[in-house]
């Protein structure tokens, strides 16, 4: 079995400081996360993540994901606009293609960002998940895309946050991981769903969504969120 931890910014991702490495084959971090602990495997960021705030030194065995490395994987499974344009949607696409695992765990990917308290591990952040942006209406829509996507392929994603969240995937704990498997789902919600992405053809190959962005309907693409939010219910 081959169990990722993806680590965002979030407030509660130093919460694994101390959580030993052993359940985890993978450590990918997004963006600054990389800070957090030292033995992460993948860094993966977007073109404009600032130098200054890079890893200066990179061990052997660590490798930074680029736009480069996740588009066509991303693309492959519908690009940014039906499934999220933030780098927690992105880094567990990533994973689940490029890495085949059997588990994704996110922490530190909450997307519930307090207007009094800081919003990143570091401090006071750009929650970019609240931008004004197509791809990013209905958070616990593409959480519940990602989900179902994920449970196709025979991964099972987990939240290992206790906090409020946008993402709807079950909470575990790092000791419960050997026991989760795949989210059920319902097929024919599914099935409407990828039919709609179909007839849409929302997909920029890239990457840069936002460059088409007069051509997305935002009401149709409410809709699809709808759909996908039905999908990850329980049968």
């Amino acid at each position: 079995m081959t169990t990722i931890l993806i680590l965002g910014s979030g407030p509660n991702v130093t919460t694994c400081r101390e959580w030993p490495r052993a359940p985890f084959d993978r450590i990918v971090a997004i963006n600054n996360a990389w800070a957090v602990r030292p033995d992460w495997d993948d860094l993966i960021h977007p073109e404009d993540f600032p130098t200054e705030r890079q890893p200066v030194n990179v061990r052997d065995g660590q490798r930074i994901v680029t736009a480069h490395d996740y588009v066509p994987i991303q693309n492959q499974y519908g690009g940014f606009v039906y499934a999220g344009g933030t780098m927690a949607f992105t880094a567990a696409y990533w994973a689940l293609g490029a890495l085949q695992p059997k588990v994704i765990a996110m922490l530190g990917c909450d997307m519930v960002y307090p207007t009094s308290d800081k919003t990143h591990f570091y401090g006071k952040g750009e929650p970019d998940p609240l931008r004004h942006d197509v791809t990013l209406r209905d958070l616990a829509a593409k959480s519940a895309r990602l989900m179902v996507t994920a449970a196709n392929s025979g991964c099972a994603m987990v939240n290992l946050s206790t906090d409020e969240s946008r993402l709807i995937f079950p909470r575990a704990n790092p000791s419960d991981l050997k026991h989760c498997r795949p989210q059920a789902f319902k097929n024919s919600y599914v099935a409407q769903a990828k039919a709609v992405e179909a007839r849409l053809g929302y997909l920029v190959p890239s990457g840069k969504y936002w460059k088409e962005e007069d051509r997305f309907d935002v009401a149709e693409i409410d809709a699809l969120d709808a759909l996908w939010l039905k999908a990850a219910q329980h049968p």
